[in-house]
């Protein structure tokens, strides 16, 4: 039997993200066969600002993931702090660098999943997992066509605002 590998991928700016990955990884791996490991994205914030942040140093067990290393996997797990309903920045530049693997599709068909933290209840935890959405996305449909449906609302949305546009052209602004 073939080991499968889960890659759990995480960024933690204050350990609260990592702690989560611990267990994530934790029950990744009570499944038999399964191989789950961490990885850290880059960290993009100078030394000066994670100082003056008060970010504790970041865990020196965890190597730290390039973006061709998620072939290896079989499937992930991304995790990351929500930063006004967002993934945090560090996490959006890594899913920026795979812009070679999205071209190519190479992580198409592999199953993906996220997990998050917030500093309080209602800091935007069911945006980051919608927003989140859209990243796994374009991995598995790069190559897909705009429908005739699509076209025909581009087309229609195009004539609209045209004509608002032109309605509106050299209309004096109310003050």
């Amino acid at each position: 039997m073939t080991t499968t590998k889960v890659y759990i991928v995480y960024y933690s700016l204050h350990g609260h993200v990592e702690i989560m990955a611990r267990e994530v990884q934790r029950g990744a791996n009570a499944v038999e066969g399964v191989e789950a490991t961490l990885w850290q994205v880059p960290e993009t914030l100078s030394d000066t600002i994670l100082q003056k942040m008060k970010a504790p140093p970041r865990a020196n067990d965890v190597a730290e993931i390039r973006p061709e290393q998620l072939l290896e996997a079989d499937g992930f797990l991304f995790g990351f702090p929500s930063r006004f309903g967002v993934m945090a920045s560090q996490f959006k530049a890594f899913f920026d660098a795979t812009h070679e693997l999205w071209a190519s599709q190479a992580l198409a068909g592999k199953p993906a999943g996220v997990f998050w933290s917030t500093g309080f209840y209602g800091g935007g935890q069911e945006l980051t997992a919608l927003t989140a959405v859209t990243q796994l996305a374009h991995h598995a449909d790069g190559s897909r066509q705009p429908t005739e449906l699509e076209l025909q609302q581009a087309f229609y949305q195009g004539k609209y605002v045209a004509k608002i546009t032109k309605k509106l052209k050299n209309q004096p602004l109310s003050s």
